[in-house]
């Protein structure tokens, strides 16, 4: 299966945080599936930590690192991600979470998301 997973997700399993599920942690480490994380999560992890680094505890570049480190796939941002994104009913108001339920549909990718919110847009979507 290929994942694409929302920023708060990625962030806790490349922390290995244990606000990451126990059906997140078996979807991940299932070595069938393919993780990628979107260039737009690395875009809202350095704009948060340069706002707040307190509250954001990784800089655009560690995140990028770890993401290597953990053998993940990057996925760039592109203009069908755009085209998808303006035909999205308004079911949520995050501009990132947007993007990111944009390119997992025009994809196809499965979502991982803590965010009940966005099982509204597929069931691509998986809630974790």
């Amino acid at each position: 299966m290929n994942l694409l997973l929302d920023t708060h997700v990625a962030i806790w399993a490349l922390m290995d945080l244990p606000r990451l599920s126990r059906l997140a942690r078996e979807i991940l480490s299932d070595p069938e599936n393919t993780i990628f994380i979107s260039s737009v999560s690395v875009c809202e992890v350095a704009i948060k930590h340069s706002k707040h680094p307190l509250h954001m505890p990784l800089s655009g570049d560690e995140m990028t690192q770890m993401v290597e480190q953990a053998s993940m796939e990057f996925l760039d941002f592109t203009a069908a991600h755009a085209v998808k994104l303006g035909s999205l009913p308004l079911h949520h108001g995050d501009p990132f979470d947007r993007m990111l339920i944009a390119q997992a549909m025009v994809e196809p990718l499965r979502f991982l998301t803590h965010d009940a919110a966005l099982t509204q847009y597929s069931d691509l979507v998986i809630w974790v």
